[in-house]
């Protein structure tokens, strides 16, 4: 009978463990919890560079779905350009091509959270307008004349701006642009640009920033001691005084919309922080790599500035023709040009070539993979100085950076 009992009590505890395994499980997540994306795994940044997290055709929803935890407390906001987009673990949207800053925060009533950010790359598709970034063309003042580089821009007939939309395009095919009017009434923001065509099918344009502001964009955080000093951006003819270290310059060789040049002031080599006052006793911005600010460094040196701006080398096709054989003349063997250049995060792979306008290597050089943002130096030596001459100058070729400044000491 014993032996009975025994069976019967093992039988009734695989009975009850059974039915334990059947039951769903439970989660033992609080909300005190502190927030985590378990899925996807989101890249990380790359010298500050922040990642892509979609590359996507215009004709692709944009579309993502988050595993987090605590699951049951979490609150998810999506964000694109810093505009909220949606809420809950999914996201599903339809995008015109452009480049989007995305970002994703996840929250808990108790007050922890947690973010991503990147990119969101929305690319056009074959035969659509679309307009590249080449240089500063895409910061402009309200009433002034503007520019857009791109393919197929010879659809365009109108540009659609905010709430203003512009009609008087003109077409360049030479050099595969279009010029326009920003409209005066368009207030300082970024914009999305539309691209419309004659059968009013709308394409993204990508962003455009407006702005009534002096806006230094090029020439700023380099000075030569020994050279003029000269700076490039938009509404430039403003300033009314510019401040390097402690001395301020208010007596400028020449001032114009787009230019500003002055002489350095007396100051040792070194660093400096810059900054500058408009007419209206507003502060002069200054446009990085991390947005447009009030006040920066710049650095006094013996190099010679020979070009700056913001010139994308492309597909090895559009090439860098700057600064012409005559800037060479003067210039003595043992000196160093310098390169200074950025990169087009938009671009597959990134390369880098000094050469003449044959083709030809300058001596010393050769093709270069690009990792980052940095200078690329060249020793001149009396060879490098007479292919210049002979095979009439220097150019950059390559592909997926811009020539943001050159230089020799």
């Amino acid at each position: 009978m014993k032996r009975i009992y025994k069976i019967m009590s093992l039988a009734l505890a695989l009975t009850a463990l059974a039915a334990c395994a059947e039951k769903e499980p439970f989660s033992t997540a609080s909300d005190g919890d502190y927030p985590r994306i378990i899925d996807p795994v989101f890249p990380d940044w790359t010298d500050g560079v922040k990642p892509v997290v979609a590359n996507i055709s215009r004709d692709t929803d944009f579309s993502m779905t988050l595993t987090v935890t605590p699951a049951d407390y979490c609150t998810v906001r999506w964000y694109l350009d810093g505009e909220i987009v949606g809420e809950g673990k999914e996201i599903d949207l339809s995008l015109m091509a452009g480049t989007y800053d995305f970002r994703v925060e996840i929250s808990t009533e108790a007050g922890y959270s947690t973010f991503r950010e990147g990119l969101v790359q929305v690319n056009p598709l074959d035969g659509d307008p679309w307009a590249d970034e080449v240089g500063f063309e895409r910061i402009a003042t309200p009433g002034a004349e503007a520019v857009l580089y791109g393919e197929n821009l010879d659809k365009v007939t109108r540009i659609v701006i905010g709430d203003r939309t512009v009609t008087e395009i003109d077409y360049d095919d030479a050099e595969k642009c279009i010029s326009y009017t920003i409209p005066a009434e368009v207030k300082d923001g970024t914009y999305r640009l539309i691209l419309v065509d004659a059968s009013g099918n709308e394409f993204g344009g990508d962003r455009l920033l407006v702005t009534s502001k002096p806006l230094v964009t090029a020439g700023a955080d380099r000075i030569s001691k020994s050279n003029e000093w000269t700076m490039t951006g938009v509404n430039l003819d403003k300033i009314a005084s510019i401040t390097l270290g402690d001395k301020t310059v208010t007596e400028f060789t020449s001032q114009a919309p787009d230019k500003i040049v002055m002489n350095c002031p007396d100051l040792e080599l070194g660093e400096y922080t810059l900054c500058g006052k408009a007419s209206d006793g507003s502060a002069v911005l200054f446009h990085t790599g991390d947005g447009n600010v009030e006040e920066i460094k710049a650095i006094v040196s013996m190099e010679i500035q020979l070009w700056s701006g913001h010139f994308l080398v492309d597909n090895w096709s559009v090439n860098f023709t700057g600064v012409t054989k005559d800037k060479f003349a003067d210039i003595k063997a043992g000196s160093v040009l310098r390169v200074y250049y950025s990169l087009n995060t938009d671009a597959e792979y990134h390369q880098i070539r000094t050469t003449t306008t044959w083709w030809n290597d300058l001596p010393g050089t050769a093709r270069t993979d690009l990792t980052a943002d940095g200078v690329f130096t060249v020793t001149l030596t009396q060879e490098a100085l007479d292919m210049i001459q002979t095979e009439d100058g220097f150019i950059c070729v390559g592909h997926g950076y811009y020539v943001d400044r050159v230089t020799v000491e």
